[in-house]
């Protein structure tokens, strides 16, 4: 008989695609990643970043204790907010362009502590 590989598994399906490693189903029907909020100390940060984005600066949102569905509306409302583009992936907001103060204006209301983080 054969071991059952702990590790190993389906990574895609031609019927459904991409596949969840944790729970083993679909990406779009995955119950483990949607299941809690990323971890947070309670303080939401905003700063200004280029790194690895040839000089062009970002505002970077972390730290706000929303789910992912959650998440995808406050940045749609911040990058609405700010008349830009970007983009919600990994738990952090990214926002073209230098708007901090903006967005530490628009996240206030919310009622989370908001601090500037970097320079």
């Amino acid at each position: 008989m054969k071991k059952q590989q702990q590790a190993g598994g389906l990574v895609y399906s031609t019927e459904h695609g991409r596949m969840c490693p944790g729970c083993r189903q679909p990406i779009d029907a995955c119950t483990c990643t949607k299941a809690a909020p990323p971890p947070s100390d309670g303080v939401v940060r905003v700063s200004r970043e280029t790194k690895g984005r040839k000089g062009k600066g970002v505002t970077v949102v972390k730290g706000v204790p929303l789910d992912a569905e959650a998440l995808q509306q406050l940045g749609k409302q911040l990058r609405t907010a700010c008349g830009s583009g970007g983009t919600v992936k990994d738990g952090v907001i990214e926002i073209q362009g230098d708007h901090v103060e903006l967005v530490m204006d628009k996240l206030k209301p919310h009622g989370w502590t908001v601090k500037r983080a970097g320079g």
